[in-house]
């Protein structure tokens, strides 16, 4: 088990699953993301860190390995087996190979997008549920407002209206993907850190 860690409150069998180390490093392929007393660095990479196994029923897909342990840690009550789930973390930068790779690969999942409570956090939601469904989109920031475009169709969002479900209903697509929003703070892992300190 790992003491920062433990004193996140994260329980030796999440730390378990995850294969913790001592050092917190988790290996991309061609990069590492790191957690050393509360300084996170996350890499930009076209790979991805993958866990659990290929025939789990829900995946959980998020930017980072940290931001997952937080997630399931929160969240433990709504996932009482872990054998039956899978988590992919992106890096800090969606490449569109990543989600044709995840889509591939784990077909027919139950999938939980986990990113950010801010606009990155939820254009990234809209583009990878895009590219889990194969559907091309462009998004352009203009201004305080969202454009995305579909084909020859156009959907103008504004930054307090912009989520995955909002893009869903406006251009009808099915099935829906779930989101995983912290309720307090700004991400899963902020959460997790600002719950310790009280």
């Amino acid at each position: 088990m790992n003491h920062l860690l433990t004193r996140l409150g994260i329980p030796a069998e999440i730390q378990a699953f995850f294969n913790v180390t001592a050092d917190l490093s988790f290996s991309y392929g061609d990069q590492d993301e790191r957690y050393v007393d509360g300084i996170h660095i996350v890499p930009s990479t076209q790979n991805l860190w993958v866990a659990g196994t290929q025939n789990a029923t829900c995946l959980i897909i998020t930017y980072s390995v940290m931001e997952a342990i937080a997630f399931i840690t929160i969240n433990r009550p709504r996932y009482p087996r872990l054998e039956q789930l899978a988590f992919v973390a992106i890096g800090n930068r969606l490449h569109v190979n990543q989600g044709e790779w995840i889509r591939q690969s784990f077909p027919g999942r139950k999938i939980t997008l986990v990113f950010g409570k801010d606009l990155v956090g939820h254009i990234t939601d809209i583009k990878l549920s895009a590219a889990l469904k194969n559907i091309p989109i462009r998004i352009i920031y203009k201004d305080t407002e969202i454009h995305v475009y579909r084909n020859r169709r156009l959907h103008i969002f504004n930054q307090e209206q912009i989520s995955l479900h909002a893009f869903q209903e406006a251009f009808g697509i099915r099935p829906r993907f779930r989101t995983g929003k912290p309720v307090q703070s700004l991400t899963f892992l902020d959460q997790l850190r600002h719950d310790t300190k009280r």
